[in-house]
Order: structure tokens, then sequence, then C-alpha cells
């Protein structure tokens, strides 16, 4: 009996690695898969009603933290939350912008959301560290050098700032490289290492060039501090220097490796 011609070799083969069957989903399985998709949809539109929609996931309340020179009232007005609106939709960081703008004694805020119905504004001033006398007021100065808010008393404790460079002479190179920015924050720079004790006596910190700063404290004695280099070993000069020499009137640590006293 003869095998098979080529031809029905060929179509066996073709029946047998041809593409597999589709298999075709059941009934019941089709059905769980649409009501499967019909709850994600529900749900994804129950949560957009939730934060959107609902009336207690709105803005109803705003509070106020960190201020010591500022009021709450003050920088809930500056911030100008929008009451009522969707909890969700408040723009933090535009309110964030809004204050440090409106109110330059700060120097950062954060906004929080405090679900369901709150936003929290939780704020940190700048500190005065030295004061710039401008007619009967004072301009405050934190410790970057930022010129931030204009006093008419000034605060406790805090020095003030002259700066007396001349425009001409031997003083004129040192303004002239630096500007007064850059002189302020050399002053600053000097403010922050006077030692604790020294610092409640300071009334005056004087700039005459980068590095001629000196302090003037309580009871007409002086320091002459130089540039605001090496500040820890000029710190720790002055403390021994102060009780080696307590009666002196004159103090001179710009060299901190030689220190000098003079007057009684």
């Amino acid at each position: 009996m003869a095998g098979p011609t080529t031809a029905e070799r060929g179509a066996r083969q073709q029946e047998t690695s041809g593409p597999p069957p589709v298999r075709r989903l059941g009934l019941p399985r089709l059905r769980t898969i649409i009501i499967l998709g019909l709850v994600l949809i529900l749900l994804g539109a129950g949560v957009g009603w939730l934060l959107y929609g609902a009336q207690w996931t709105r803005v109803e309340r705003v509070t106020v933290s960190g201020t010591g020179v500022l009021t709450p009232t003050q920088v809930r007005e500056a911030a100008d939350v929008p009451v009522g609106a969707p909890l969700i939709s408040v723009d933090t960081d535009r309110i964030e912008t809004r204050l440090r703008r409106k109110l330059p004694r700060i120097d950062a805020v954060r906004v929080v959301r405090s679900w369901p119905h709150g936003i929290s504004l939780k704020v940190t001033e700048r500190t005065p560290v030295l004061l710039v006398e401008k007619g009967r007021e004072f301009i405050e100065v934190d410790d970057e050098g930022v010129r931030f808010a204009t006093v008419s008393e000034t605060p406790k404790g805090v020095p003030l700032l002259e700066l007396t460079v001349s425009r001409s002479g031997s003083a004129a190179p040192s303004h002239r490289r630096f500007g007064e920015r850059r002189l302020v924050r050399e002053a600053v720079r000097v403010t922050a290492a006077i030692p604790p004790a020294v610092a409640q006596d300071t009334r005056v910190v004087k700039v005459r060039s980068f590095d001629d700063i000196s302090l003037e404290l309580t009871g007409g004695r002086t320091v002459e501090w130089g540039s605001g280099e090496k500040g820890r070993a000029k710190a720790r000069s002055l403390t021994a220097l102060m009780k080696a020499a307590s009666g002196a009137r004159h103090f001179d640590v710009s060299v901190p490796t030689a220190p000098a006293s003079s007057g009684s």
C-alpha cells in the first residue's frame, strides 16, 4: 500500500503547526472583569468627589505657629489661604512664596495640609544680630547679613553696626573690593564669634575696612578684632585676656597669638 503523498504530508504538517486556537473567555469570568472595572470607576469617582466636592474636606481653619514679633493675624492675612476651597487644591508652594514676599521677617515657612479641613502655617522668623541706624529708626540685620525689617525701638542685646569706611585714602581699596554688603556680612561673622560674656556687653560693632573691625563695650571699653578670620582663636584670646587684665579698657586680639591690653 502506497504511503501518503508529499501534498498530503504538507497538509497534515500545516494542520499540526498552525496558530493555536483562540481561547474565549467564559461568560462568568467576563462578567467578573466587567464588575471589577465598574467598581474601580465608582471608587475613583467617589474619591474625586470626596477630595473636591465634599464639604468636610474643604478649608475651614488656618492655624499659625512659631511667631514671635509677627502676630498670627498678620501671617494669616499675608498668606491669603482660600477658605472654603477644596483642601487638596490649595497651592502650598504659592502660599509660602507669598508669605516670604509680603513678610520679609519670615526666614522659613511650611504650609501643611491638616486633614480633613485645616491649613497649618509653621513660621520661623529671622533673628536680628545687628542694627543699622536710619534716622530715628533701626534696620534689623540677620545672621546672613539680610536687612529684613525696620523698627522704632532697639531690640534688647542687639548691637549697632557702624560703617565708617572712608572712600579715600588707604581704606578706599578695601571698600571698592568688597562692597558694603560684603563688609556687613563680615561684621555679622565677627558678631557670631564674640564670646557670650562679651556679647552681652557689646554696644557697637564698628567697621572701618574688611580687616579693621572693632567692638565698643559698656564702660567705655573697646576691642580691636581685625577681620572675621580666626574668630574662635580670637574669642579664646579675648576671654583669657579679659581675665588676666580685668581692669584694662582696651583689648587687641587682631592677632590672636599676640593679644594685648592697655589702659586702666
